[in-house]
């Protein structure tokens, strides 16, 4: 019985089709399977987003920095910091992940100069503190507008304006920034540096039998 000829091309086409069979089996399924189980056995945290939970309700992402402003008055209200938590650096997406970014102005633009020189003024006046004396970081935006890390020096400078509006001891306030420094990366890589999201989210505990709460952003 005479076999009947496959044409070259129609050869050429089935292979194809079983490579591309193979190929979707393997780094469709299998890679994504196996990747997304050595995550979970040994890095869950950071696999699911690296979530901080208050009260057994996920309320931020350690990686992921927040606003913390007053609820506004009227829909179009501009947000206003809230003095009973720390704030965080200026964010030029009001850290929002789906906008993430920086403003884009150079260092000698005197637009950026105006904005520093407000942001300072304003950060002053809310902390009781003197303009000089406004670190860097109060003022300036990162470059993700996502960072939730501020220098301990602003994270000090805000304790004794929180401090007041939560009615407690400054000393204890600056005990609980000082449980929250992390250092230089492996030692040199880096700045000391606070992450003021898990710090709201241990001062709401601290003060909880007072009432206080952590509450999801707002704006």
């Amino acid at each position: 019985m005479a076999r009947i000829a496959v044409p070259a091309v129609l050869r050429q086409y089935v292979a194809a089709l079983r490579m591309l069979l193979v190929l979707t089996v393997v780094t469709g399924v299998g890679y994504p399977l196996l990747v997304t189980g050595i995550a979970q056995a040994g890095l869950a945290d950071q696999a699911d987003g690296s979530l901080l939970t208050a009260h057994g309700e996920p309320v931020g992402s350690r990686l992921i920095g927040q606003n913390f402003t007053l609820p506004r008055r009227t829909p179009h209200e501009v947000p206003r910091p809230d003095p009973a938590w720390f704030q965080p650096r200026p964010s030029a997406g009001g850290y929002d992940p789906g906008n993430s970014g920086a403003s884009n102005l150079g260092p000698t633009n005197p637009k950026l100069t105006t904005l520093v020189l407000a942001r300072r003024a304003a950060v002053a006046a809310f902390d009781g503190v003197p303009a000089a004396a406004v670190p860097p970081d109060a003022v300036t935006a990162s470059g993700s507008g996502l960072d939730p890390a501020i220098s301990p020096a602003y994270a000090y400078q805000q304790v004794p304006r929180v401090a007041r509006a939560r009615r407690l001891s400054p000393a204890r306030i600056r005990g609980l920034v000082g449980r929250h420094l992390y250092g230089r990366v492996l030692g040199f890589l880096g700045q000391p540096y606070v992450n003021v999201v898990e710090l709201n989210r241990d001062l709401a505990a601290a003060v909880r039998a007072g009432g206080a709460g952590f509450s999801r952003p707002r704006g």
